[in-house]
């Protein structure tokens, strides 16, 4: 089983970081405000970053790699310029 530690585009710009072993089921689960509670109400949602991990451990760390990152290393990470 693969897991993913991931980052969204919120509506709001904002940006959040979640792991999961399902990408798609999570991402629906966002997208329907069963998410997270700081995606509710920020749809529409855009994934801009997936990275493979080998286990639940290692997507963990990775996913408190990514939120130690300032917004810009975020943004650099994922390819995505910032909005006008």
């Amino acid at each position: 089983m693969s897991w993913y530690c991931y980052l969204l585009r919120c509506a709001d710009d904002t940006l959040y970081c979640g792991i999961t072993n399902d990408l798609d089921k999570r991402l629906a689960a966002h997208n329907t405000g069963e998410g997270a509670k700081y995606t509710r109400g920020r749809s529409p949602l855009t994934l801009v970053y997936r990275e493979s991990c080998v286990d639940k451990s290692a997507a963990l760390k990775r996913e408190c790699e990514i939120k130690s990152l300032t917004r810009a290393e975020k943004l650099l990470l994922c390819g995505v310029t910032q909005r006008a």
